[in-house]
């Protein structure tokens, strides 16, 4: 087998290739950022319906163990409390939401 410059260069591209994507793991880092963009409803919400398909895809294709046992979990009917913000909190604390004793 005689090898031309043809082989060599693509087999050089080809580890180099091989070597960059085991280094920058890309698979990982959009399993990572899907993730994180799907715990945190704030972004999740804000970004429009395009961005949640995108987030949900990448989702899906990098975790799709853990996306099946979401998808086949029931919905739960019990909304989440809001909490109550209190602009006066700080001038209204007592001793011991400061941290004294009672």
């Amino acid at each position: 087998m005689v090898l031309t410059v043809d082989v060599v260069v693509t087999a050089a591209v080809a580890l180099t290739a091989g070597y960059l994507l085991g280094r920058l793991r890309p698979w990982q880092r959009l399993g990572n950022w899907a993730a994180d963009q799907v715990r945190f409803t704030e972004t999740w919400a804000r970004g429009g319906t395009v961005r949640q398909a995108v987030v949900v895809l990448a989702q899906a294709v990098t975790a799709p163990r853990s996306s099946w046992r979401i998808m086949r979990a029931p919905a739960t009917d019990a909304p989440v409390p809001v909490p109550v913000h209190d602009p006066g909190w700080v001038a209204h604390r007592t001793h011991h939401d400061k941290g004294g004793t009672p």
